[in-house]
Formats: structure tokens, sequence, C-alpha cells
């Protein structure tokens, strides 16, 4: 992309970063300290996604300050990257009180957020941390213990990406084994970055052209994975 183009879209990442930092668009907005809108390289070919911020999270008003983001810098260095190089941030962007589980109103609402962010940062390769954003952002309800560390192909943002499913860094400070675990997967981004992308995924118009059949009702539906990109339930 050229330089004007990256210039346009760190203007339009900070105009929703502002638009986040004032949101009122769910209840959460009466209770938070400070929107959490992430943070990082707004051109990096790798982003996070965890669920919603925690208190330490509110307060600063960034992403991944915690034990859970000291852990989360330690596994980047150990692949030659830091948090400078890649861009973080959650599902939600203001934390839950008690740090219960979001609302279905609340995804809803945080849902045109997220997919900007994609945008307009156009990353490579996208990291869901934990069974809550993995469960969203595939769209299917298999846990992480099954589908973590195999990289997916999905349409985010309007992009065609990379998606690769972690475990949070939270459950690997609890169990050894899961840290073990997570730090293998995270040894498999640098070559995944090097890898081309795949080509986009055809519509259903396309799909039916190429059967030579038209799609029923003139009108494509949207792709599989934007209808399931954000679920029903906190799941």
């Amino acid at each position: 992309m050229s330089s004007a183009g990256a210039a346009e879209r760190r203007e339009e990442l900070v105009a929703l970063f502002k638009e986040v930092s004032k949101c009122t668009r769910c209840p959460l907005h009466e209770t938070r300290t400070k929107a959490v809108f992430g943070a990082g390289n707004a051109d990096a070919d790798l982003m996070f996604v965890g669920e919603a911020p925690g208190a330490e999270e509110d307060r600063q008003g960034l992403p991944f300050v915690g034990r859970a983001g000291q852990l989360l810098n330690q596994l980047l260095e150990e692949i030659g990257l830091s948090r400078e190089d890649v861009f973080i941030c959650n599902v939600l962007k203001s934390r839950p009180p008690n740090n219960r589980d979001p609302m279905p109103e609340e995804i809803a609402a945080c849902e045109p957020y997220l997919w900007e962010q994609v945008r307009l940062i156009q990353p490579r390769v996208v990291c869901t941390l934990g069974n809550f954003a993995t469960k969203l952002l595939t769209g299917s309800a298999t846990g992480i213990t099954r589908v973590r560390g195999t990289p997916q192909t999905h349409q985010l943002g309007g992009r065609t990406v990379f998606l690769l499913p972690l475990f949070h860094p939270a459950a690997a400070l609890r169990t050894p084994a899961v840290k073990e675990q997570l730090r293998g997967d995270f040894a498999t981004i640098p070559a995944l970055l090097q890898q081309p992308l795949p080509e986009p995924m055809p519509s259903a118009a396309e799909i039916a052209e190429a059967e030579g059949a038209e799609a029923p009702g003139g009108e494509p539906p949207p792709p599989i994975d934007q209808l399931g990109f954000f679920g029903d339930s906190a799941g």
C-alpha cells in the first residue's frame, strides 16, 4: 500500500479511537473507567484479539497490561517480536462489571469497531486469545482445546486472513502444561506470517455463477464467515 494510503488509514484509526473513547452504545460506558481501544502498530501484520478488558486495563485504558500481558510480551520476545510490532485489542472495548462474560447486546455494540480495526490495520494473521474470542471470530462452537494452534482461513473486516486460535495467556499462567502448548503455538507464528495470503473466498453469487446458476432471489447472501462472526451468546 502507498504511504498516502497508510497515512489515511492511520488517520481513520485515530478517528475510530476517539469515537470508541466516547462510546455510549451499551450500558458498559456507565461503569467503565476508560475505554480500551487497543494498542500497537497501526500497520501490523499480526493482530491479537482477546475477550474484554480487566480491572488494570480499565484503569490504564490499555489492553493486556497485567500478568497475562507480561506473559504475552515474553512470548512475543521469544519469536523476535515486541508489542510495538503487533496490534492488541479485545472484542469488547469496555470492562464488564466483575469481569463477567460479555452479553450479546454488548458484543453487537462493539462489533463494528473490531471490524473497522481489522479493515484499517490490514493484518495478515489474527490470533484469537482464549475460548470466547475464538468462538466469536471463527463462528464455530468448537472449543479452543480442539482448534488451538491450527491456522484457519476467514474473511474478517472485508479481508481474507489467517486466523490462529491460541490459549489465553491467563490460562497459561494457571497451568504449566497450557503455557508450554501456548509457547509451542507461538513458535509457529513467524512462518505463518511469511505464507502468502489465500485467495479471497468466493461469494455465494460467484459460486452460483461458476455452477451456471443464479443465486436465489438475485441478491447474494453475505459470506458464511460474516454471518457467523459474532454469535448470539457469550458461549
